[in-house]
C-alpha cells in the first residue's frame, strides 16, 4: 500500500482528497500535519496528526505526501518532498510561477519520483460528458468554447490565504486553474491570449473576476469566473461544425463530499436529470435538440490514475508539464491585462 500523509486536513484535505485515499485499497492514509485543530482522528481514527512538517518528511514509511496548502506555499512543500524522496500531488494551482513549477518538474524526473497536480473538475459529471460527445464526434470540429465557473459570494472567504495579496491569491489562481485545465484538455495550448482582470466586491483585495481569451487558429476559448454572478448562465456552450452542446454546471460531487457522505455506490457522481445538457444537431437546414445524459462525476479516478504512477510507472494523471503550462497561461494573461493588449505564447 502506498502509505501517505496530507500536508493539511483543512477543507480540501476533508473534502477531495482523505476521502478518496482511504476508500482506495492501494492508499493507507496515515494522516495529516495539523497545526491547531486535531481534526483528522476523529473522522479516521487509525491516522496520525502530525505536529510539523519535518514529521512527515522524516518518517521513511511514508511513499507519498500530499501538498494541499495556500497557493504560495505549493514550490517550498513540494521541493522538500521531493528532496526526502516523496513522491508528491499537489493541488492547483501548481506554483505561482512558471520557472517554479519547470524546476519541481525537472527535480521530480531527476529524482525519479511521481509528481502529479490535482486537478479534480477534469472529472466532473459536466466534463466527463463533453468529453465523451468529442470522442462519438457529435459536434465536429470546434468553432467557438465558453467555459464558465461562477459564484455569488459577496463576502470575503472564510479561508483567509485567498483574500490577502500574496502571489497565488485572487480567483484567477484559485478558479482559473480548472477552466485553463480543461481548455488545455479540449485544445492544447494556445497560440495567443488576452485577459482582463478586476476588483468587483468592495471588500475584495484581490481580483474576483476574469474573462480570459484563448487564441486558437480555428476556434477562440471564452473562459470567464467571478464570484458576483447572482444568476448563473451555462458554464458550457461548445459549438461546433456538427452540433452545439450547451450545459449549466451541474456536478454534485462537492455538495455530497461537503455534507460528509462516501463516495462510493452505484449513485455517486449522478446528477439529476433535470440538469443533463441539451445537444442541438443541423439535420439538412433543420435544427433538432435532444438531452444527454450526463456520465457519473468521479474524483476518485484521479488517485486509481495515480496509485498506478506510483505502483506500474504508468502516467500521472495530471503532469507537472501540464501544470507548468497552466502556470504559463496565467502569468501570460496578468501579462496581458498589465499591458493591455494580446500576448503572443
Amino acid at each position: 500500500m502506498i502509505n501517505t500523509a496530507l500536508v493539511s486536513y483543512g477543507m480540501s484535505g476533508r473534502v477531495f482528497h482523505a476521502p478518496f485515499i482511504d476508500l482506495n485499497p492501494d492508499f493507507n492514509l496515515v494522516g495529516s500535519w495539523e497545526r491547531s485543530q486535531k481534526n483528522i482522528q476523529a473522522r479516521y481514527p487509525h491516522t496520525k496528526s502530525f505536529d510539523s512538517y519535518e514529521e512527515i518528511l522524516n518518517d521513511p514509511s511514508i511513499h507519498l505526501v500530499i501538498v494541499n496548502s495556500p497557493n504560495d506555499t505549493h514550490y517550498e512543500y513540494t521541493k522538500r518532498a521531493l528532496l526526502a524522496g516523496k513522491h508528491v500531488v499537489t493541488e492547483k494551482a501548481f506554483t505561482v510561477t512558471v520557472a517554479e513549477a519547470e524546476e519541481l518538474d525537472a527535480l521530480a524526473k531527476k529524482l525519479n519520483l511521481k509528481l502529479a497536480v490535482y486537478h479534480n473538475r477534469r472529472y466532473d459529471a459536466d466534463f466527463l460528458t463533453i468529453q465523451k460527445l468529442i470522442k462519438e464526434d457529435a459536434i465536429g470540429e470546434f468553432l467557438d468554447i465558453q467555459i464558465s465557473f461562477e459564484r455569488y459570494r459577496t463576502t470575503l472567504s472564510p479561508k483567509v490565504h485567498k483574500e490577502l495579496p500574496t502571489p497565488g491569491a485572487g480567483v484567477l489562481f484559485d478558479l482559473g486553474p480548472h477552466l485553463v485545465d480543461q481548455a488545455l484538455l479540449l485544445s492544447g495550448m494556445p497560440t495567443h491570449i488576452f485577459a482582463d482582470l478586476r476588483i468587483i466586491r468592495k471588500v475584495s483585495l484581490v481580483d474576483d473576476y476574469f474573462t480570459l481569451l484563448l487564441y486558437y487558429p480555428t476556434h477562440r476559448i471564452l473562459l470567464t469566473s467571478g464570484m458576483v454572478y447572482m444568476q448563473q448562465l451555462p458554464a458550457y456552450k461548445i459549438y461546433g461544425s456538427k452540433g452545439c452542446f450547451i450545459k449549466y454546471r451541474a456536478d454534485i460531487q462537492e455538495d455530497e463530499l461537503l455534507a460528509d457522505k462516501i463516495p462510493t455506490g452505484p449513485n455517486w457522481g449522478v446528477e439529476p436529470e433535470n440538469k443533463w445538457g441539451t445537444l442541438s444537431t443541423d439535420n439538412n437546414g433543420e435544427t433538432s435538440t435532444q438531452i444527454i445524459p450526463s456520465l457519473a462525476g468521479d474524483y476518485g479516478q484521479f488517485y486509481i490514475l495515480m496509485a498506478a504512477a506510483i505502483k506500474h510507472n504508468a502516467p500521472v494523471p495530471t503532469s507537472a508539464k501540464h501544470g507548468a503550462d497552466i502556470i504559463r497561461v496565467l502569468e501570460t494573461a496578468r501579462k496581458s491585462f498589465a499591458e493591455k493588449k494580446i500576448i503572443a505564447l
